[in-house]
């Protein structure tokens, strides 16, 4: 593992990006951990990409906002690409800890990419996946 390799899940870019009087906390907080993870190597996969301009078309943002914000997210993170290997490490993932595909797919990306930690609200906090990542929910107190 790398000290310095983190992964970070839609959802905390979600909350970082889309201010929201009913998510302001999770606002705050979540720019609170990427000001903290400044001097990190952050990762994300193509799939956290399409995640997030998904959830931001159905919040009616306009197509240029959506790839001007993801243009600036490209720009300060690792993209890793899904291939077979992560979606055979997926399948592992999957059956053994039982989470969602899609999540157990971000958990393979994470796992390739010699990350020790995977920021996201949808999984276990402090959770170890396969003796090699630690999930930590960022917007826990």
């Amino acid at each position: 593992m790398k000290d310095n390799h983190v992964f970070v899940d839609t959802n905390v870019f979600i909350y970082a990006i889309m201010e929201d009087e009913r998510s302001e906390v999770k606002h705050q907080r979540a720019v609170s951990l990427f000001n903290q993870l400044s001097d990190q190597i952050v990762f994300i996969n193509t799939q956290v990409i399409n995640e997030i301009y998904s959830v931001m078309l159905k919040h009616g943002i306009n197509d240029k906002v959506i790839q001007d914000k993801i243009a600036l997210i490209i720009k300060e993170t690792k993209i890793s690409f899904i291939n077979l290997e992560t979606i055979k490490k997926c399948w592992d993932i999957r059956i053994k800890y039982q989470y969602s595909y899609w999540d157990s797919l971000i958990l393979a990306s994470a796992i390739e990419n010699h990350c020790d930690f995977l920021y996201s609200e949808d999984m276990q906090h402090n959770q170890i996946i396969q003796n090699s990542i630690k999930i930590i929910n960022p917007f826990i107190n």
